[in-house]
């Protein structure tokens, strides 16, 4: 595993420690769909499915992780709802499907900064 895997699993762990302590119910990580891509976390809130994205990135590199998610990103996590539900045999929720972006900053010291943002898309 390289450096930006071992941050990105890093990051996805914080994300799924958060995710649970807001009350949702984690039902897969590093979910694959073919070669339409992988879906962060997938969880259900309630009764709604929740496609989450986590970006992570340490301080002072690149964008800030909340401006990470383009319109091509929220079409290819539409396609991979889509593939989640028909893969799993599972009609819509009753709540619908959201599409979550979990953003993390790690400073060069202290606690890192976690954004959730919901229904981003």
């Amino acid at each position: 595993m390289n450096k930006t895997q071992a941050l990105g699993r890093y990051g996805e762990e914080l994300a799924t420690r958060r995710l649970t302590a807001t009350g949702m119910h984690i039902l897969a990580r590093n979910w694959r769909c073919g070669r339409t891509g992988e879906i962060d976390i997938v969880a259900r809130d309630g009764d709604t499915l929740v496609i989450c994205e986590v970006k992570t990135r340490r301080h002072g590199t690149y964008e800030h992780p909340m401006a990470a998610l383009t319109p091509r990103k929220t079409e290819r996590l539409r396609r991979l709802a889509a593939c989640w539900l028909d893969r799993n045999d599972t009609p819509t929720p009753p709540g619908g499907v959201r599409i979550d972006l979990v953003g993390i900053v790690l400073p060069h010291r202290g606690a890192p900064d976690l954004t959730h943002a919901r229904g981003v898309a």
